[in-house]
């Protein structure tokens, strides 16, 4: 069989760049912990924010945690892909994590805040964004409360931005529940996001 027959029915598969994002306390870790648990070929993008460390946390795993000068240099250095104050910290993408998944031939998968995906939206056109929601205001009010991490005024203050940031769901390209006990759910669905994305007649691909 000849070279050019071969090509005819070579299907490449560029590495996609899966944007995972949705309002405050909707279980974007937990969905991203499964999702590693699952064994499958992806590389995780690590955010880096200026805010402390809670008790559950795991440094490079959950965040990379610097102090805020640190993070003022990496900004002024432009080693961010995205960079934004959430909740007066910063957080942002170091564009070098980016590059070597990128590089690795895998899809890469980032978790990121609602406005750092809007920005990413602008930077990379082509990538597939994944808005996860609650099933209900009360579960997700519920899961905020339960975390135990906020002051009365800041746990206000996230419910209010949680509110407006539903509003943009809209904005991705696929909206998943995750609903309360049913977290496996939700990872399938993002796997067949994936999966489905992969077999796009026209996908080019990602370019930072």
């Amino acid at each position: 069989m000849s070279n050019s027959t071969d090509e005819l029915y070579h299907v490449p598969r560029p590495a996609l760049l899966v944007v995972i994002s949705g309002p405050s306390g909707v279980g974007k870790d937990t969905m991203l912990n499964r999702t590693r648990e699952r064994g499958r070929q992806f590389k995780f993008v690590v955010t880096m924010t200026s805010r402390a460390r809670r008790p559950t946390e795991v440094e490079g795993r959950d965040y990379f945690f610097v102090s805020k000068e640190k993070f003022e240099d990496l900004i002024a250095a432009d080693e961010f892909l995205e960079h934004s104050v959430v909740y007066g910290d910063y957080k942002g993408i170091p564009k070098s994590q980016v590059r070597e998944a990128m590089a690795s031939g895998n899809d890469v998968i980032m978790r990121i805040d609602v406005q750092g995906a809007a920005k990413i939206r602008q930077i990379v056109p082509n990538a597939v964004t994944i808005f996860l929601m609650p099933d209900s205001e009360d579960e997700l009010i519920r899961r905020l409360v339960e975390r135990k991490t906020e002051s009365p005024e800041g746990l206000q203050r996230r419910i209010a931005t949680a509110r407006d940031e539903m509003k943009r769901r809209y904005e991705f390209d696929y909206v998943v529940v995750n609903h309360v006990n049913h977290q496996d759910e939700a990872v399938d669905e993002i796997i067949a996001i994936i999966q489905a994305e992969h077999c796009r007649s026209r996908r080019t691909p990602v370019l930072l």
